[in-house]
This record gives C-alpha cells, structure tokens and sequence, in this order.
C-alpha cells in the first residue's frame, strides 16, 4: 500500500510539471487551420491580381508554416517525455521495497585458504641437460 502511494506522488509532482509546461491544447490544429487561410487568401488574391497581398500572404503562410514545425517538435518531445516518464513510474510501482539484509551469510565472505602444494608435485621431473639433436 505505502509502495501505490508512493508512486502516485511521484507521478502526481512530476506530473504536473510536464503538464505546466505544455503549450495551448491544439496548437498543432490551430497552425494547420491558419495555413489553410493563408493558402485560400493567396488564392484569391491572386483571381484579383493583387501582387502586394499575395507577397504578405506567401510572407504570412512561411511564418505559419515555420510555426507549424516548432509545434509539431514540441509535440512530439512533450509526448516522448511523458512516454519516458511513464514508464519511470511504472517501473518504479513494480521495484519491490529494499530487502533486508540476511542475518547471517551463507557463505563466508572471504573464501578458505587452499593447501599449498607440493612444489615437486607441481612441476615434472626435467633431465639436467637436455638432449641436442643434429
């Protein structure tokens, strides 16, 4: 039980900031929208022959257009990190509490000194002068 409430705080007071920090809902929508205008205004100012307000408007629409992009990245970086976040969460729900420590260890916690061996044992017996061949 402590371990859920922990891990709603913790989503609760991260939550909340990634929240504050996101732009208006739809400024994606609103940018395709305004592109949308731009494009028909140009449109019909060009059937008028207007070359001024067709020059703002190609203006207007790469302003928007540039806009478009910026949201579209923050949008995407946004739902990354909430992804990331969320799965910080998640893993942090499932971590179980921290084991206590065994009383007494199962094994020592340095390993038994070997025999030391026999140095004749170790090494084969070799002739003193060894046999040249030609």
């Amino acid at each position: 039980m402590k371990l859920r409430a922990l891990a709603f705080a913790t989503l609760m007071a991260f939550g909340g900031a990634a929240f504050a920090q996101a732009p208006a809902a739809g400024a994606v929508a609103t940018d395709k929208a305004a592109i949308k205008t731009d494009k028909e205004q140009i449109k019909a100012d060009k059937k008028t022959g207007d070359k001024t307000a067709v020059a703002a408007g190609n203006t207007k629409l790469k302003a928007d257009k540039a806009q478009l992009k910026q949201d579209k990245a923050k949008a995407a970086a946004e739902k990354k990190a909430a992804a990331k976040e969320a799965k910080m969460a998640k893993a942090q729900a499932a971590k179980p509490a921290a084991p206590a420590a065994a009383a007494t260890p199962a094994t020592p916690a340095t390993p038994a000194a070997k025999p030391a061996a026999p140095a004749a044992a170790a090494t084969p017996a070799t002739p003193a002068t060894p046999a040249k061949k030609y």
